[in-house]
């Protein structure tokens, strides 16, 4: 099934036949609304605002009458996206969320680090039922398209949550550190849970147009209620995803299999690609459970948790066994290409030893003779890894809330949270233990683990305003710890192969130095971790706050609140907040706030140690990320990390001129000071080793970085959202549009942390403009969803860089530009015998793809294969909507 060569005129057609029916259905709402009271008032109350509870502390807040900005998303929207994760699901209804599709990126393929407004996944705060959320136990270090956003970040894992257990989301698109604490500069995600009474049960079918991707997701909600005073329901999913591949056989692949033949079918994933471009197969449970009860009427018990298991097998690059050359295209001219062979098998490994006790050949030394291994015993056509990860996620929350007649509130919580990855890999091996190597490793597990305590309160208090301020006031107590568990002494160390000086006789007895080779350290692809970084910080904290909230007159509200918090490794942090909403007519509201903000380093921030593996002209060598009082780091000058402070603005308007038709649009600008990133890499010397041995893990020729504040970045933007709900034939039709422009750009770096294609990325990496426009028209039991999404042009400096002249001597100027793209989504339901609906629709109905690589002296695309080097052919963050291609699938619902 493909639609790629009918796109333009189908895509042409579909889009005019949408804005003729949204022409029409105005008409037509215009006549019922002048006929039909009671349909309009049932419509009222069918869609009545959602009530808001994030950014504010009062009850009586929607989304149109709150002073900051709040997207309100329904249960419905979410569990209408046949996504099995939670980040693509937010990504397809948020304009202002992007998340890549990570592709090859080591472990940043099993937690995907998302953005929201061009921020970090660690500047986002997000909760469950108003709750803080646990990060997640990975620190983002994998350098790459993928990550750049959210390079050197540890955020949240929303890929645990299941949509079905999900009431709605509200977005807040604005700081609120003030109210919430560290974490949320960029805005806050509240995923509000379920509960209500009943049965619901899915199934869903999918796959790729390709053939590829064929997923499996079974999920259900059960909720009953306990007497008249509470309620418990279970919401749980299963799922099974197998990957996909939209890469092409790599050029030193197809050398290999046209010289040695016979050993083509030695060659990973034989026929297939050697190298996997595309989705990881990936499978895993999640569930949630969520209680109240109602001990009196002062007193209500609740108990809620989430619960959830993923395992991800990722491709890694291939190595290859032999050194070939191929014909290859740089953009302006051709040239032959040298495709190196991986550095553990340009050489064998020597086995002889020196004799014992020969001055010419000192002990250490390896005689060069014919008694050798070579690794093309193991792998005779090289190898693929195969990257393992397994992760577990555990929170749960206990609390008891309730109010006086008094009208004084009060909600006593606390939570426990703890989410491990499990990292391992197969079908790789470790070159400087020579014959001895393992081909299977396991890494260690890095965890998370998280103590909240709150305490939340609010009283109105009448001062002859136009309502009573509402009085808030509580405190928090948290504990963070991260621990990295001992991996297998071959994944992180250096073996008796590592160095080998060579030395050949001349003579009886009598030997002569000859040559010294060597081999990287640790596994081939990743590093795990040593004693020495094994082991668990820590970070304790608390805060308090202070706000109040009024209408100040019948047209004018307005908010204020400060925090103060205080950590015991860097010290106390002050924020404050203020917001306004004035009523300029009953259809014209303006609204405005102001902030500042904080987010404090988290103990992974501080203390993560991760080893990978990456190729600079063919050659393997290690990298590894170091904490900050480590002596490897502070040997290349790191110092004590500090938070990092933002300040926000924001200023919008809400126009709400009837019951079925709202507009808003809400410009921002945030600054973020002293930003967490990732340093500049430091290459290891001999010398290096010498005056520090423990470098000797990384290998001369690998490099070193670590964590450090280093650069400031202002970030403005704009959020317009448009809704209107009217009726169509006998049906009701609602549409939405919502569209985001968003910059970001560096103002003050430290060049030794901030290179030039960060710059770039951080600037045009997800597009500037984004903009979705959806339908859902139900009639009957038929209900028809429609979406249209807009990407703008975007940019990949770090994978893509464009330069002047050689790529050894030129600057680099920009990023392969990859142009804007529309992306169609349709799905149809037929609902029958009242309980069961069956939907069938497509994600990407028309197949669309991002721009191919384009040909340059970086990355020359070669003859053989059409590919860059390594057989991608798509770039490899996946851009803003992925390189999968279009996605078809059936649902089942049944609900009591």
């Amino acid at each position: 099934m493909n639609f790629r060569g009918k796109q333009p005129s189908a895509r042409a057609l579909l889009v005019a036949a949408t804005a003729v029916w949204a022409l029409a259905s105005a008409d037509v709402a215009m006549a019922q609304d002048a006929g039909s009271d009671d349909t309009a008032a049932a419509e009222e109350d069918s869609d009545a605002p959602a009530i808001v509870v994030i950014g504010t502390r009062r009850t009586d807040r929607s989304a149109v009458n709150s002073a900051s900005p709040v997207d309100v998303i329904s249960a419905s929207e979410i569990q209408s996206q046949p996504a099995a994760n939670m980040l693509d699901v937010v990504k397809n209804v948020v304009p202002s969320f992007f998340v890549p599709q990570n592709t090859i990126s080591d472990a940043s393929t099993f937690v995907r680090a998302p953005s929201l407004r061009g921020l970090p996944a660690d500047n986002i705060l997000v909760m469950l039922n108003g709750k803080r959320f646990n990060r997640s136990a990975l620190v983002q270090v994998y350098t790459g398209g993928d990550t750049a956003l959210s390079f050197g970040s540890q955020g949240a894992d929303i890929s645990s949550i299941p949509a079905i257990a999900v009431g709605n989301l509200q977005v807040l698109r604005d700081g609120a550190t003030a109210q919430y604490g560290s974490d949320a500069i960029g805005g806050v995600l509240n995923y509000g849970l379920r509960d209500d009474t009943g049965f619901e049960a899915q199934a869903l079918y999918g796959q790729h147009y390709e053939g590829d991707g064929e997923t499996w997701q079974i999920s259900g909600y059960g909720g009953i209620g306990l007497g008249d005073n509470g309620f418990i329901s279970v919401a749980g999913e299963y799922y099974d995803s197998e990957g996909t591949s939209r890469g092409v056989q790599r050029p030193s692949a197809v050398n290999f299999a046209n010289q040695f033949p016979n050993l083509a079918d030695q060659l990973p994933n034989y026929p297939g690609p050697v190298q996997i471009w595309g989705s990881s197969p990936s499978h895993g449970w999640k569930v949630v459970v969520n209680s109240e009860f109602e001990v009196s009427p002062q007193a209500t018990f609740y108990l809620f948790g989430n619960f959830a298991n993923s395992k991800a097998d990722q491709s890694f690059n291939y190595r290859e066994a032999v050194t070939t050359t191929a014909t290859r295209f740089n953009g302006t001219s051709s040239s032959t290409g040298t495709l190196s062979a991986n550095s553990a098998f340009r050489h064998p490994i020597y086995l002889t030893a020196c004799p014992a006790g020969n001055a010419t050949c000192p002990s250490g030394g390896f005689v060069r003779d014919a008694n050798v291994f070579n690794f093309t015993e193991l792998y005779p056509a090289g190898f693929t890894p195969r990257f393992v990860g397994e992760t577990d996620q555990a929170i749960g929350v206990a609390g008891i809330k309730g109010s006086l007649d008094s009208g004084f509130t009060y909600d006593l919580s606390g939570s426990l949270a703890r989410q491990s990855l499990n990292l391992s890999m197969y079908n790789s091996l470790a070159p400087s233990y020579g014959p001895a190597t393992q081909t299977e490793f396991q890494f260690g597990k890095l965890i998370q683990r998280e103590l909240n305590l709150n305490l939340d309160m609010t009283y109105p208090l009448d001062m002859g305003l136009a309502s009573p301020v509402t009085l808030s006031w509580g405190a928090e107590f948290r504990r963070e710890e991260y621990e990295a568990t001992e991996g297998d002494p071959q994944s992180y160390g250096a073996g008796p192969y590592a160095v080998q000086d060579l030395y050949v006789q001349t003579s009886p007895g009598v030997y002569a130095y000859d040559s010294t080779v060597t081999m990287p350290p640790a596994a081939s692809g990743y590093g795990g971790t040593s004693p020495t970084f094994a082991g668990t910080s820590s970070e304790k904290s608390w805060g308090v706050y202070v706000g109040a909230e009024a209408d100040l007159t019948d047209r004018l509200s307005m908010g204020i609140a400060g925090r103060y918090e205080d950590y015991e490794n860097f010290g106390s942090a002050t924020v404050g907040k203020i917001n306004a909403l004035l009523e300029v007519t009953d259809a014209v509201s303006l609204r405005a706030t102001a902030g500042t903000g904080f987010h404090a380093p988290s103990p992974g921030q501080n203390n993560v140690q991760v080893l990978t593996t990456t190729f600079i002209q063919g050659n393997q060598v290690q990298v590894g990320t170091y904490p900050v009082t480590s002596d490897i780091a502070q040997f290349y000058g790191a110092t004590t990390l500090g938070p990092e402070e933002s300040t926000n603005f924001g200023a919008g308007i809400v126009i709400k001129p009837s019951n079925n038709f709202t507009l808003t649009a809400d410009g921002y600008s945030i600054k973020v000071r002293d930003r967490i990133g990732i340093s500049q890499t430091f290459t290891v010397s001999a010398a290096d080793i010498v005056a520090l041995p423990s470098l000797a893990g990384v290998g001369e020729g690998g490099s070193v970085q670590y964590f450090t504040n280093g650069f400031d970045t202002l970030t403005r933007g704009i959020d317009v959202v448009g809704t209107y709900r009217t009726g169509l034939g006998d049906g009701s039709l609602n549409l939405t549009l919502a569209y985001n422009y968003n910059k970001s750009k560096v103002t003050n770096f430290d060049p030794g942390v901030i290179g030039p294609t960060q710059l770039i990325d951080i600037k045009y990496l997800a597009p500037n403009h984004r903009a979705t426009f959806s339908a859902n028209w139900e009639i009957g039991d038929f209900a028809i969803n429609f979406r249209e999404s807009y990407y703008g042009e975007w940019r990949d400096s770090n994978d893509y860089p464009i330069r002047e002249g050689n790529l050894s001597t030129g600057a680099i100027i920009d990023g392969q530009h990859f142009g804007a793209k529309f992306i169609t989504d349709l799905d149809v339901s037929y609902t029958f015998a009242d309980k069961y609906t069956l939907t069938v629709g497509a994600n990407n109905l028309f197949d669309t793809y991002p721009d191919k690589i384009a040909a340059t002296v970086n990355n020359p695309i070669y003859d053989l294969t059409g590919s860059i080097s390594n057989g991608s052919i798509y770039p490899r963050p996946g851009g803003p909507f992925g390189l999968n291609g279009g996605y078809w699938y059936a649902r089942i619902r049944v609900k009591y």
